[in-house]
């Protein structure tokens, strides 16, 4: 059989033929690939022209997109539609991407090139964005070992292929304990609370796997209502105590060990290139640029966050005294207790939004509100190939027109679909080429007598990945390694964040929060309590990613090596950000894929730095109207459109006027008045 891998794709905008590519195509087109890239780069170093950006740099973008696509496309796989076959191959292709990557960076000859080129930057005639790719490329050299001796490039050959291949384990093994376990009701009196589609759901998942009764498992879907509604404290106490056993039970799927090896080669690696930690080799390359300057940033908000915390958990444990009969919270009840008094306060129950927020309804105004504010439009495609029946593909077009790029969307949760939200691409954008990107959530699935409909915190999940997905789609750049997402990480988060603040805007709701059966849209007194949502516990809130931060960096200061017992450290490290007691049977770092799987290790904070930056952005909005064309057309050029090619506080600057003011998100979030 023809292997598709090894050539350019044949199909409709040379999207990703799924259905004729086999599990074994993969390991001898990537195996190929490498060897393709290998001979473009023998071409670079053994012509004899002088270095200059176009015959190095410029040479060295072009060698290895069939590489990248096949690689992409299997790691895209082994996290939304993954199988044993799938895991065991990408194990094989890990370390052959892995050994490829070293041998480009660790080459003499090619480095010699490149440094000659930067050297001599500036007698050139060179763009910002060619001076950009110039410096990255050089950085990225030296990153990665190109100023080490042949004895200390050796190490760090090995160091990289051990800890991608632990990566990949630690996430497996999430997986594996996530699918391993599930709670069985027999008992309809036991569902006490539960929605009656919740109920539905589980009564689903027990008939798919031929079971009476209701089957509830550890998929956000059916953990998060279960968790949050269920009436039944055993039983909340039992999914939350499996929850957080994810990666840390007494069987091969441990991460414990994984974990401090992970950070004993992390550490190693950056004192290798000079660095005291892996904190410091990371941020070197933010927005944040030290660790110092990281922990000032989480330090200044944990002392205005604490105080409301304080206040909030007072207020939660005395209602849950008063009114719940629970005289001791503990964290199966954290969840249960705060929507109880969140309808008390704010006289709001979430299952009475969710009428409103349609899953269908909802893409489609979402569809709408990024049309009024950047002119594209979304046309689905049924021909166009997926790796699942649920995926479902678009055609993007602009303001013009033209076609713009593909967006996938697969929104539901499966077996061997790892968790969460998150956003991907198939193809990248550069010059000539347009992207093709992915959204991938777990969202509710429609029952036999209900479409999918979701909770709030779910569209502001849908609009936050989405504002990734704009960061890729509109990308107007000329070199793919610039392109879209590929800026500072603690940059990252800004298209995507600043998006769920239409989610709270009358005017954007008014597009997609319109109920399921009768189309009316949202009532206006449910907008006043959607709009006070955003301030209900945002002191614990802040608390809780400020407690992820810190974790993070933690695991990866210079003090990393000194850690011998991951629920002891995490323990020590989480103590001031909770008002819970411990729970010897959990553990939080075991299941933080974020950091040992993904790639925000050192990176955390990003999500709170951002904010900031969403927060100080959107007020021109608001100062401006949130579907003002001048507005989103300065954000467009200035910081979607443009990727990496530019420093992202120059990027923001231009956007904004002036540097982000911390001010705008205590404000928003009602930390401060």
């Amino acid at each position: 059989m023809k292997n598709p891998l090894l050539a350019p794709f044949r199909t409709p905008h040379q999207s990703t033929p799924f259905g004729e590519i086999k599990p074994e195509h993969y390991i001898p087109a990537i195996k190929k690939d490498i060897q393709e890239s290998l001979k473009a780069i023998n071409k670079i170093t053994d012509q004899k022209a002088q270095p200059s950006f176009d015959n190095t740099i410029n040479a060295l973008q072009n060698i290895s997109e069939l590489l990248e696509r096949n690689s992409t496309i299997l790691f895209n796989l082994n996290s939304a539609e993954t199988t044993e076959e799938i895991q065991q191959i990408t194990q094989q292709a890990s370390p052959l991407l892995t050994k490829f990557q070293n041998d480009v960076r660790l080459n003499k000859v090619l480095f010699d090139r490149v440094k000659k080129v930067f050297e001599n930057r500036e007698t050139e005639i060179l763009t910002s964005e060619q001076l950009t790719l110039l410096i990255k490329e050089f950085k990225s050299f030296a990153r990665n070992g190109a100023l080490l001796s042949d004895d200390e490039k050796l190490i760090l050959r090995e160091i990289d292929t051990e800890k991608a291949k632990l990566s990949l384990s630690f996430g497996e093994n999430v997986l594996a304990d996530t699918n391993d376990y599930l709670i069985h009701i027999t008992e309809e009196s036991q569902l006490k609370g539960l929605p009656d589609q919740v109920k539905e759901m589980g009564a689903e998942i027990a008939k798919s796997k031929n079971k009476t009764g209701w089957i509830f498992t550890l998929d956000y879907p059916s953990y998060v209502p279960f968790m949050t509604y269920l009436d039944d404290r055993e039983l909340r106490r039992k999914m939350s105590l499996a929850f957080g056993q994810r990666g840390f039970r007494e069987n091969d799927h441990n991460n414990s060990k994984i974990i401090l090896k992970i950070i004993e080669l992390r550490k190693k690696r950056a004192e290798l290139l000079g660095y005291e930690s892996h904190a410091n080799f990371i941020l070197s390359e933010r927005m944040a640029s030290s660790e110092k300057n990281v922990n000032n940033f989480l330090e200044d908000l944990y002392q205005k966050a604490l105080p409301a915390a304080k206040k909030e958990w007072e207020e939660l444990v005395s209602y849950a005294k008063k009114y719940l009969n629970i005289d001791q919270i503990e964290k199966w009840d954290t969840a249960y207790v705060s929507e109880k008094l969140k309808q008390a306060q704010l006289d709001l129950d979430e299952q009475l939004l969710k009428p409103y927020f349609q899953l269908e309804k909802v893409k489609l105004g979402l569809f709408e509100i990024v049309g009024k504010l950047y002119g594209l439009s979304f046309k689905k495609n049924k021909d166009i190939q997926v790796y699942h029946n649920e995926v479902e593909v678009y055609e993007v077009f602009n303001s013009h027109g033209y076609f713009h790029a593909l967006l996938y969307t697969d929104f539901f949760p499966r077996k061997g679909k790892r968790n969460g939200a998150w956003m991907t691409s198939y193809r990248s954008q550069k010059k000539g080429q347009r992207p093709h990107v992915s959204i991938v959530c777990n969202f509710s699935k429609p029952t036999a007598s209900l479409p999918s409909l979701l909770t709030f915190q779910e569209v502001t999940t849908l609009f936050h990945e989405f504002g990734h997905a704009l960061h890729g789609i509109l990308s107007e750049t000329t070199y793919r390694a610039l392109s879209g997402t590929n800026v500072y990480w603690d940059f990252v988060e800004l298209p995507s964040q600043i998006m769920e603040n239409w989610c709270y805007e009358k005017n954007a709701l008014k597009l997609f929060a319109k109920h399921y059966k009768t189309n009316e849209i949202i009532p206006m007194e449910y907008i006043k309590k959607i709009q006070k949502v955003a301030h209900f516990q945002q002191g614990l809130q802040t608390l809780r990613q400020l407690g992820f931060a810190f974790l993070d960096l933690s695991y990866h200061n210079k003090k990393a090596n000194e850690i011998k017992d991951i629920k002891n450290h995490e323990k020590e490290i989480l103590d001031r950000m909770q008002f819970l007691g411990d729970y010897p049977e959990n553990c939080i770092s075991t299941a933080f894929s974020h950091i040992f799987q993904g790639g925000y290790s050192a990176g955390y904070y990003s999500y709170k730095w951002a904010e900031v930056l969403d927060a100080d952005a959107f007020e021109l909005f608001l100062e401006k109207g949130v579907f003002d064309l001048e507005t989103s057309k300065s954000f467009k050029e200035n910081i979607l459109s443009k990727g990496g090619t530019e420093h992202p506080m120059i990027l923001y600057k231009r956007f904004r006027g002036k540097a982000p003011n911390p001010k705008a998100l205590l404000k928003r979030s009602g930390l401060v008045f």
